[in-house]
């Protein structure tokens, strides 16, 4: 019987995590990544949000199966309540239930911390990732045309938005992971795996 948790990752975990991340570069129109970054950048990556917001792992019997993450949608402080998420799941690993369980973690933690508004950019077509974001709640805004030329193509992006905190009043600044951490709130999202 196999054994799973999901956790906050670490840049120790950049090696695992670019086994899943290189493939969907080289392969695929899912990440706009040209250049599968060396293990050290991806972990400076990771180590670089960490502070603000959550990059999930979800690990199997020791081998990282699939993560989830959180990014700055702007860098202009009015945007500092908005979030872009992702999820990857390794190619052995899908259709299992994995990417369902990293945003039943992700989403909530970004609603502990106070943000307002998720937003998801899934490259078109890729009707999996709509049903998949929309079973969430995610509702669709848009379409942005030909904004990324890969594998000599234009590719469109669609989007779609979650709102983590509706009626949200008091505008303090989204809470740290630091800050969060510990509270029974995290405890009651990371206690049921």
């Amino acid at each position: 019987m196999s054994t799973h948790t999901i956790r906050l990752a670490s840049p120790e975990d950049a090696a695992g995590m670019l086994t899943i991340y290189g493939p969907i570069i080289e392969e695929t129109v899912i990440s706009f990544e040209m250049e599968v970054p060396s293990v050290s950048e991806f972990g400076d990556r990771i180590k670089k949000y960490l502070d603000t917001r959550p990059w999930l792992v979800y690990e199997t019997d020791g081998i990282i199966a699939g993560y989830a993450y959180a990014g700055p949608h702007r860098a202009r402080a009015a945007y500092q309540w908005t979030t872009e998420v992702s999820v990857y799941i390794h190619t052995d690993f899908r259709q299992q239930g994995i990417a369902k369980a990293l945003y039943q973690k992700l989403l909530p933690v970004l609603s502990l911390q106070g943000y307002r508004t998720a937003l998801a950019g899934v490259t078109q077509p890729n009707e999996a990732s709509v049903k998949f974001h929309e079973s969430f709640g995610f509702r669709p805004l848009g379409l942005y045309h030909r904004v990324g030329y890969k594998f000599g193509t234009w590719h469109d992006v669609g989007w779609w938005e979650l709102d983590l905190n509706p009626g949200l009043k008091v505008v303090n600044p989204p809470l740290s992971l630091e800050e969060t951490m510990g509270s029974t709130a995290w405890e009651t999202i990371f206690s049921a795996q």
